[in-house]
């Protein structure tokens, strides 16, 4: 180890790098775009969490990530986010769309990709 740290998490990381990646790097590296094909196995075993596109991905998979109740809560009681229905999965496998998703072990946020007419608020 180090003599100059004390904190193991610090030497490991500096093996494969410069610094500690921040939060949002290490969420980064668990965001991309998927189609329903992808997603259908996480729907079948409980894993996945729509949010509406008026929500940031990235801001909601950090409440879930620091455990927020308070701001998960909200959105679970507004619908802005929810475990989706047989209804949804269905028609995601007729429409086929493609979705942003970021895993935040156990779950696998998702979001609809909006068209390119509309706006996003990350």
């Amino acid at each position: 180890m180090n003599s100059e740290s004390k904190d193991p998490d610090s030497m490991n990381y500096g093996i494969l790098q410069n610094s500690i990646p921040s939060n949002s790097q290490k969420l980064e590296k668990y965001l991309g775009k998927v189609t329903w094909q992808y997603l259908e196995p996480h729907f079948l075993n409980g894993s996945l969490i729509y949010i509406d596109n008026s929500l940031c991905i990235k801001d909601v998979a950090k409440a879930f990530a620091h455990d927020d109740k308070r701001r998960v809560t909200k959105w679970l009681k507004a619908g802005d986010a929810l475990k989706p229905g047989k209804a949804h999965a269905k028609y995601w496998k007729e429409s086929n769309p493609t979705f942003t998703a970021l895993v935040v072990s156990p779950f696998v946020i998702i979001q609809e990709e909006i068209k390119k007419n509309e706006s996003t608020r990350c």
